[in-house]
């Protein structure tokens, strides 16, 4: 077991939203609303991001907590929400070719941390993308423990397999979220 006591906490929002939607989906029994759509979603499902945050770290300090997403409409208070419960939030806007530069934020502000703090920590990361490969390769270079967070159909073996530990957020689902019935 760790010896580290606190830890990084970075998430990559759509990718934990939309796997989310769709685990909560697979949980109900949706059925796919659209014949394009290949896995259904229950858009009903939120994210509590306190007891996100709570879950994740588990009991350890946080250094930092990040949150990086598309810029959500005017009069979503989903960012305002995230804040509230202790993250740094960067938005970016969507492209027409769909979401750019929220990977790329991620890795630079992790980064950043990873190379100020004064001491080794535990990177925990909320995603299963496999850009995050370096991300993972270069805390570990620095002494750091990593953690990947995500759902169970959304993980990168390639990615998991350079991570010190796998938590899969299926086990903690109604934990982490609320849905309507």
């Amino acid at each position: 077991m760790s010896k580290l006591t606190e830890c990084l906490i970075l998430v990559d929002n759509s990718n934990i939203f939309i796997e989310g939607m769709k685990f909560s989906a697979k949980k109900k029994g949706i059925a796919a609303s659209l014949p394009e759509q290949s896995v259904p979603c229950d858009y009903s499902w939120r994210i509590d991001f306190g007891a996100l945050l709570k879950q994740v770290a588990n009991g350890h300090k946080i250094i930092k907590a990040i949150l990086v997403g598309s810029t959500p409409p005017p009069n979503d208070s989903l960012w305002k929400a995230a804040e509230s419960q202790g993250f740094e939030v960067t938005t970016y806007e969507r492209g027409f070719s769909g979401e750019k530069a929220v990977d790329t934020e991620l890795v630079v502000s992790g980064l950043k941390v990873i190379y100020k703090h004064p001491n080794a920590a535990i990177l925990k990361l909320l995603s299963g993308d496999r850009d995050f490969t370096p991300l993972l390769k270069a805390a570990y270079e620095e002494g750091w423990e990593t953690e990947l967070w995500g759902f169970s159909d959304s993980i990168s073996p390639e990615l998991s397999i350079i991570a010190n530990r796998t938590q899969i957020l299926d086990h903690v689902f109604d934990q982490i979220g609320k849905y309507q019935s």
